[in-house]
């Protein structure tokens, strides 16, 4: 077994879509980013690539590589699930925290872990998602933006 943790964030935007879990989140502002800006996915992803050594999305994922400019974080995220699989692992289970204090996740969550899941070839009962609020406090609680982690074990397949 292995288990790998990462922290993502992102701060608002205009002009720019909310995607947190592959889900499009109604709300005035997304996040600024060179993808789509998912943070979730994105913790999700670099927490998998911690359990395995392989160092962070940056690494693999630059923001000077074009080919990422805009790109969907459930893609970069099915890449990384290749990496783990040609290295025998696979999810044993993700859990995951959402911090920002508006939009309300709660309607969102479950699409989250089924679209995290579907991409990670793992069963929802594997993937938990959170979400609680900054209280007024910090960045999250000023809703300047958002914080998501993620801790993943990894279990090996052979």
């Amino acid at each position: 077994m292995r288990i790998g943790q990462s922290t993502d964030i992102h701060r608002f935007k205009e002009g720019r879509k909310l995607i947190l879990g592959g889900v499009e989140i109604p709300y005035e502002k997304g996040l600024e980013g060179h993808s789509d800006a998912d943070a979730l996915t994105h913790a999700c992803a670099e927490a998998i690539l911690g359990a395995l050594a392989l160092g962070d999305l940056g690494h693999h994922f630059p923001d000077t590589d074009p080919k990422w400019e805009g790109a969907d974080s459930l893609v970069i995220l099915a890449e990384v699930v290749r990496m783990m699989q040609e290295r025998h692992y696979r999810i044993g289970n993700i859990d995951s925290l959402i911090l920002t204090e508006r939009p309300k996740m709660a309607p969102h969550i479950e699409n989250m872990r089924a679209n995290l899941a579907r991409v990670m070839q793992c069963e929802v009962s594997q993937v938990s998602v959170k979400a609680t609020r900054g209280e007024g406090m910090g960045f999250v609680g000023r809703g300047e933006g958002v914080l998501c982690q993620a801790v993943v074990l990894l279990e090996e397949t052979q």
